[in-house]
């Protein structure tokens, strides 16, 4: 933890925000003496003095010792004393709607929660604040904190995918916005989002897709609120997995843009694999459209992180089945996204399909041992792009697999006498036409 986190402004209160109170003249002087020590790096003094604080004030509580355990909080956890921390902040919530206004205690918790919460390599000590937090809250029945606490420990247990224990928050974070015949109260529709997002991210990680749409069914049923963008994008995002996932591609095109553009929105980082996933869902879909070239996702053409999708949307485009593979083969880190790495062989067979279509539609004839060179894959592989593009894309070949050939049908081959005959005919027609117009004309 650097030392910026010992300035006053951490936790995002300040000793000002506090007011109505006669202060207690030794107990105010004690206190700024512990600050000004605290300034100068002197700690154990800091320490000392604020500890006095305390020890002055005895058991009636009020708002130098607020203040006091704050400062002792803020440098405990600086020095990564994490059970000293713990013992402040359970001495500090016993002031909450008794020593010190409900408003300003709730202020503080909740930035001590929001700082807390982005520790990491700590879980043990995060859930634990987060279990300290919700015990006194449960005395003091502040609901709206109660509910950010459970939301924030159900992250936690997502993180250490403690599934069991998340379906418990999330069962409790259900029941409080549930309605007394329960039903989801559409009051709470803010709420509820962040909770379907919680249960639809659980479902994504353990793959229970049928829960999943189940839940994202409910989620989209919700009108009465607007979600941070992160939440959106977080439904969004498993939204598309889903559709991805199930071969709606073009669905998860569509949730997948909505996912990335509510990342973007946020400033999340979580835009980066949703613009990669968006990719993937433009290619299988077989798009003509480049994602790149809409104004949201264009600025990250050239993002280091996203160069390789560039890449390999080029290919694809192209129907350059050499290059498309070669992008794969030369950036393996980039396609280890279990989501990616589950798609590309369907990409690859969308890009020898579009190439073989490319490569045949010139010719009555073209023997089938050239595709294969040409795709860079075996006859097997030739035959079965083949058979599935004659019965799919309404290619009008015969496959001759003894002579390794593939032949224009003969009804779809122009025969050049017959030709002619309709030629002759379609002349005689418009002339005919030309010369009764003509006599129409003169009876008039």
């Amino acid at each position: 933890m650097d030392d910026d986190y010992l300035n006053d402004d951490d936790f995002n209160y300040s000793d000002d925000d506090m007011s109505g109170s006669e202060p207690d003249v030794d107990m105010e002087n004690q206190y700024y003496s512990g600050k000004s020590a605290k300034g100068e790096n002197d700690f154990a003094q800091a320490k000392e003095c604020f500890e006095d604080v305390l020890n002055q004030e005895g058991d009636e509580k009020g708002e130098w010792g607020f203040k006091a355990l704050k400062q002792l909080m803020k440098m405990a956890f600086a020095k990564k004393e994490y059970k000293a921390f713990l013992d402040y902040y359970g001495r500090l919530l016993g002031y909450v709607q008794r020593a010190v206004a409900r408003n300003y205690s709730e202020k503080s918790i909740t930035s001590i929660m929001d700082y807390v919460s982005t520790l990491k390599g700590e879980p043990e000590f995060v859930e634990n604040f987060y279990s300290v937090t919700l015990k006194a809250l449960k005395e003091l029945k502040i609901e709206r904190l109660w509910f950010k606490t459970n939301s924030k420990l159900g992250k936690l247990y997502f993180e250490k995918r403690d599934f069991e224990k998340l379906q418990e928050i999330i069962a409790s974070l259900k029941a409080s916005c549930r309605t007394e015949s329960g039903e989801d109260d559409q009051k709470k529709g803010t709420q509820l989002m962040e909770v379907y997002a919680l249960e639809i991210e659980m479902y994504t990680a353990q793959e229970d897709f049928q829960n999943l749409q189940r839940t994202y069914e409910k989620f989209k049923q919700i009108t009465s609120a607007v979600a941070h963008p992160v939440i959106m994008g977080t439904i969004k995002e498993c939204g598309g997995k889903m559709y991805l996932r199930n071969g709606y591609y073009e669905r998860a095109f569509t949730d997948f843009f909505e996912a990335f553009k509510n990342y973007d929105e946020a400033g999340s980082q979580n835009r980066i694999s949703a613009l990669k996933y968006l990719v993937i869902a433009s290619m299988l879909s077989k798009s003509d459209i480049n994602p790149f070239d809409s104004q949201e996702a264009k600025p990250y053409k050239n993002n280091p992180a996203v160069r390789v999708l560039t890449d390999l949307i080029a290919a694809y485009q192209n129907n350059s089945v050499e290059q498309f593979q070669r992008v794969i083969a030369d950036n393996p880190d980039a396609m280890g996204d279990s989501l990616i790495q589950g798609h590309l062989s369907a990409l690859l067979a969308n890009v020898r399909t579009q190439t073989v279509v490319k490569l045949v539609k010139p010719y009555t004839r073209i023997r089938t041992d050239y595709l294969a060179k040409r795709l860079n894959t075996s006859l097997d592989e030739v035959y079965r792009i083949l058979r599935d593009t004659i019965l799919e894309d309404g290619l009008f070949y015969r496959i001759d697999e003894i002579n390794h050939m593939i032949e224009l049908l003969d009804d779809q081959q122009e025969d050049p006498e017959e030709q002619s005959v309709i030629d002759a005919v379609a002349d005689y027609t418009s002339a005919s036409g030309h010369f009764f117009f003509n006599v129409m004309q003169s009876a008039q």
